[in-house]
């Protein structure tokens, strides 16, 4: 066990999740479900049965460092590695790959975004458990691929080599990734039986990593490979900024994932949403008696299949709504279809421009 370490990625901006996710705090930082506890709180404490607590780093934009520090006071500052500009995955991973590699070459690690929901802690640290007993002895990149129970357009999809299974973990040979499809697509995938969506976590050894950086991002492990002898000192931080300049802005699945040989996916079932948007939050809130998820407080008049989602002290009163989105948070307030949802990130571009900062 001092061997793993888990890599929590907690520097999005979670902007489908608007107006209650916004610039200044994310929607990881933010108590969506009423747990009393935030998603990456949450996360934070869904790790600690898998590896040490001083295993576990946090990877976040600087802007949000003083963020996480309040949410889990006990970390080591050296845990909370600081992105000077947003790249996407890639740069992310490597620099947490190169850091820990510093500290412990044979460390097997996990990389898991900070906004997913496990309703299954026992079945998730199970399959966690597997998969790291796979990377640990084989020079592999798992990801975790979750049964499919409807034609979703919202993820990713992973097609496995059902004649490369390897039966004690479930894993078999990853063959495809997919985007998210049309829903033409998405049913032609569930009916297939060999497609899993893709929940974007992510395990494998230190080693196997870096040589996955080294033969298909050359460019971005050098950029990397230049820190060796300042990971883990005072020097670190001035390093990064530097190197974050010249990083191109990709994602870990494109650059790595879908590129390399040794990919390999881990079939699991353990109550996992990627809780991207309004539509998938639906899916964890109480209902009404007319399939209304209401939160806040609400006066429901003749709707039905809403998503009702308003501060307490405001009083928000909605009838003759079907199917519809209503948040309200801080200065805005949305409407929406919820078939429509997948348009929340274009709205929020088009406030930006033509309403200003202070709306996003």
């Amino acid at each position: 066990m001092s061997n793993n370490y888990c890599i929590i990625m907690a520097g999005g901006i979670g902007s489908r999740f608007w107006p209650m996710s916004r610039n200044n705090f994310p929607k990881q930082f933010i108590d969506i479900l009423g747990t009393g506890k935030s998603l990456l709180q949450q996360t934070y404490d869904r790790f600690t049965g898998i590896c040490p607590k001083e295993n576990i780093f946090i990877v976040t934009n600087e802007s949000y460092v003083e963020h996480v520090q309040n949410q889990l006071p006990g970390m080591n500052p050296n845990q909370i590695l600081a992105e000077p500009q947003r790249r996407n995955t890639a740069p992310c991973v490597a620099y947490a790959a190169f850091k820990i590699f510093s500290l412990n070459p044979k460390a097997n690690m996990v990389v898991a975004p900070s906004d997913h929901i496990i309703n299954d802690e026992a079945g998730f640290t199970e399959a966690i458990a597997k998969a790291l007993a796979f990377t640990e002895k084989n020079d592999s990149l798992l990801t975790l691929g979750i049964q499919p129970n409807r034609p979703d357009t919202g993820y990713g999809y992973i097609q496995f080599n059902e004649d490369e299974v390897t039966e004690k973990f479930k894993i078999s040979k990853v063959k495809t990734f997919t985007e998210k499809p049309n829903l033409e697509m998405a049913k032609f995938f569930l009916k297939s039986g060999d497609f899993l969506w893709n929940a974007g976590i992510f395990v494998w050894n230190a080693e196997a990593i870096l040589n996955a950086f080294r033969n298909n991002l050359p460019e971005m492990y050098s950029i990397f490979e230049e820190g060796k002898g300042l990971y883990n000192t005072h020097e670190e931080i001035e390093f990064i900024r530097k190197a974050y300049t010249q990083c191109t802005n990709i994602s870990i699945d494109y650059g790595i994932m879908e590129k390399a040989k040794n990919v390999y996916v881990l079939s699991a079932e353990f109550g996992w949403s990627d809780l991207g948007t309004w539509r998938s939050l639906y899916e964890h809130v109480p209902h009404d008696e007319n399939s209304n998820a209401v939160v806040g407080n609400v006066m429901m008049e003749n709707s039905s299949g809403c998503i009702i989602n308003v501060s307490k002290d405001r009083l928000a009163v909605v009838q003759g709504l079907h199917d519809f989105i209503v948040v309200q948070s801080e200065n805005v307030l949305l409407i929406c279809r919820k078939d429509d949802e997948q348009l929340v990130r274009t709205m929020v571009n088009d406030v930006r421009l033509k309403k200003g900062e202070k709306f996003v």
